[in-house]
């Protein structure tokens, strides 16, 4: 393979001085960045956001319990004033909305004594903070009413942190959980990505030199496997050389916008965040939080991960590109590929599901097992379950298959390039494809 170096050279140094390329390249970060700021702008200013809400209480019951927050404001109305007199009252004064509590003979009532006005749909987070102010009150009066003593119940809870330890004596905690499903969520979707969108960037490339015919004057002087394996080689690494860019970029971004304008980014709660939330919960507070994170970061099988993201993350993306290589040369014009494209997209979107629902509630169990090594959902599966301690063994053995795969994968997809290259003007179907392998 003595032109594969430089086909590889080529097909990097003809994308990466593409205007298109450069501009999108410096360009995308700054739209990223700019509606995650947008985002949590709108965000940070709506929970800036003054609410004055009044309340007519005629219950009487109320009247002590609603306390002024930062962002909240309450004020009483006279129980003389009607529900309409109120509710002009209200519009005129242009506060958020009127509560209106109803006169209840016996709490039993209480289920259909409340009612908030409003000009347009309130917060549900407004709703659901007055739903937790009255029923916590209520609770505590029917609690002395029934002569219970609220505080008791309070003093009589008791908190249960339960610790976790395998068998083998390894200690691990809801933080750690939480850590692990970050990292294995994070790498999955990553591979993902990254096919989707350099393995449609080298199919456009074979079908461009296709049309414009340069690929018959390539194809004189190079064979077919070295010229789709540079098209692969090379792609990854203008997708590898445009990443290292966005991260950088990126992260200069994210320092520039919370110092020069101060807004916290992280306003923009995305569901891995949810996650480590709640297994954080109840994990201490302030630095206790933030050295068992650390302690969480470092307990993870460091070494075996980066090694197996990068054996994992290379062997899915080559198996996937020479796919994405194949269907390029089969057609003429990238409208046609849409019948082509299911089968690649499939197993891709069945790895993200398996390892989103699955892997994450039952990382060893058979579903997991089983698709981990299937060579078209091993690189998303095994990269999430490999945090949650994968033997070894298990590893080897699926990154075996999958190498085994692409090389079969490789092996016919240059049967098809080769005849498929040079083919024009006519849609192929399934049936020849298969022809084509058996030339």
């Amino acid at each position: 393979m003595n032109h594969l170096p430089l086909i590889i050279k080529r097909e990097y140094l003809t994308k990466v001085r593409n205007k298109a390329f450069i501009i999108m390249t410096f360009l995308s970060p700054l739209i990223m960045i700019g509606l995650i700021t947008v985002v949590a702008y709108l965000a940070q200013m709506n929970n800036n956001k003054e609410r004055q809400i009044s309340i007519l209480d005629q219950s009487s019951l109320l009247q002590e319990v609603f306390v002024d927050t930062d962002n909240t404001k309450y004020t009483f109305i006279n129980n003389d004033v009607t529900l309409e007199n109120a509710k002009t009252i209200v519009q005129e004064n242009g506060n958020y909305g009127l509560l209106h509590i109803k006169k209840m003979d016996s709490l039993s009532d209480a289920k259909d004594s409340f009612r908030f006005y409003s000009e347009d749909s309130p917060s549900i987070s407004v709703i659901s903070n007055l739903d937790n102010i009255i029923e916590k009150e209520l609770t505590n009066i029917n609690m002395n009413r029934l002569g219970v003593n609220p505080e008791i119940i309070k003093t009589s809870k008791i908190t249960v942190d339960i610790a976790q330890e395998s068998f083998a004596g390894e200690k691990t905690s809801k933080v750690d959980s939480g850590v692990k499903i970050a990292f294995g969520v994070m790498a999955g979707y990553l591979l993902f990505m990254f096919i989707i969108i350099y393995g449609n960037m080298i199919m456009r490339s074979v079908i461009e030199e296709k049309t414009s015919r340069i690929i018959e004057v390539i194809i004189s002087s190079v064979k077919p496997i070295q010229l789709m394996l540079g098209k692969i080689i090379g792609t990854s690494l203008v997708g590898m050389t445009q990443v290292v860019i966005w991260i950088i970029l990126g992260s200069v971004l994210v320092v520039v916008v919370s110092l020069v304008f101060g807004i916290d980014l992280a306003q923009t709660n995305m569901p891995q965040q949810e996650m480590m939330q709640q297994a954080m919960q109840g994990s201490g507070n302030g630095m206790d939080k933030i050295q068992e994170l650390m302690s969480a970061f470092f307990n993870l099988p460091l070494a075996n991960l980066v090694i197996a993201f990068i054996l994992f993350f290379i062997s899915g993306y080559l198996l996937y590109s020479s796919l994405y290589a194949a269907i390029g040369a089969a057609v003429d014009n990238e409208t046609d590929t849409q019948q082509f494209m299911m089968p690649i997209i499939l197993p891709l979107i069945l790895a993200v599901y398996v390892g989103g629902f699955t892997v994450i509630e039952d990382p060893h169990g058979t579903v997991s097992t089983v698709f981990s090594f299937i060579p078209f959902t091993s690189p998303v599966v095994m990269l999430m379950r490999i945090p949650f301690g994968v033997p070894i063994w298990q590893q080897l053995l699926s990154l075996a298959v999958l190498i085994g795969t692409f090389m079969f994968t490789v092996w016919f997809a240059a049967k098809i390039y080769r005849v498929g290259i040079l083919m024009y003007g006519k849609k192929p179907t399934y049936k020849e494809l298969i022809k084509w392998i058996r030339y």
